[in-house]
């Protein structure tokens, strides 16, 4: 079945902070050793439009999750945006968490701290952050040594049209993308940016971009973390990005690499970095 043929449906049921997803492919379940991942998308700060929910509906970026785990057979999706009611226990359950959130999510002290320190570092975990997690636990460390970078601006808004480069052609988060993706969304610069602890799959392509800055602008990355794995992604702030193929089939590399069902190597690479910085200092010297 065709990710356009799946009809979804969300019921918020009153015992559970989770929207529990109904499929008219309901047979099409993960298989035996099929994953199960919570989707938080929760704003403690701006709420994007790919996840605000209309008319009790899942939102635009939930659905595309939701859908691709059903369609792909890699899991199931639970989402939320009420981190409140999450326990340890209930994190136990779930071998991927994804974040589309902002701002000091309302976890329990205990709970985020777990998650963190030591949910996300176990064999067989794996987090994923997409485009506003990295606007997330801004000032708390533990949060961005995990995710390894922080929000600090979007000088490429919603409206621009960017061009990504593909640095790894091989890894399965940033194969589908091929050589480049030319694609309208904002895009982010960062701070506690650790380029010795991550590898950059994509970058932005300053020689394709009309609007350049001084510095490497990283867009797609990932990283072991303890007997985990991370990966963030930084597109999807428009709504049509959660449609766009080659995104949706990027994601779901990075799903299958967690799950170990393809290999993809994370050996940080911060000589690249250091090479698209300098890059990008002389290509915005040329502009002035």
């Amino acid at each position: 079945m065709t990710r356009q043929g799946l009809i979804v449906c969300a019921a918020l049921a009153v015992f559970s902070p989770f929207a529990l997803v109904c499929s008219a492919a309901a047979a099409e379940k993960p298989s035996g050793d099929g994953a199960r991942m919570l989707m938080v998308t929760q704003s403690a700060g701006y709420r994007h439009g790919s996840v605000t929910r209309q008319d009790a509906k899942l939102s635009p970026a939930e659905r595309a999750m939701t859908e691709l785990g059903i369609s792909s057979g890699l899991y199931r999706a639970d989402c939320t945006q009420d981190c409140a009611g999450i326990t340890q226990e209930m994190l136990d359950g779930y071998e991927i968490v994804f974040f589309y959130t902002t701002g000091n999510l309302p976890f329990k002290e205990e709970v985020r701290d777990y998650l963190l320190c030591d949910w996300v570092k176990k064999k067989g975990h794996g987090f994923i952050g997409a485009h506003s997690a990295a606007d997330t636990y801004n000032n708390y460390e533990p949060y961005w040594e995990m995710i390894g970078g922080t929000f600090d601006g979007h000088p490429w808004n919603f409206g621009e049209t960017v061009t990504i480069k593909v640095h790894d052609h091989q890894h399965p988060a940033s194969k589908p993308l091929g050589e480049e993706l030319t694609i309208q969304d904002e895009i982010y610069k960062f701070k506690n940016w650790q380029p010795e602890k991550v590898r950059v799959l994509a970058s932005l392509d300053f020689e394709k971009t009309q609007h350049r800055e001084p510095y490497h602008v990283p867009i797609l990355w990932v990283k072991n973390y303890g007997d985990g794995k991370v990966m963030h992604m930084s597109l999807g702030h428009n709504e049509h990005v959660w449609a766009n193929p080659k995104f949706l089939d990027s994601i779901q590399g990075g799903v299958e690499w967690i799950l170990g069902k393809q290999e993809g190597d994370a050996t940080p690479n911060p000589e690249l970095s250091k090479a698209e910085d300098e890059m990008a200092k002389k290509i915005h010297a040329g502009t002035k």
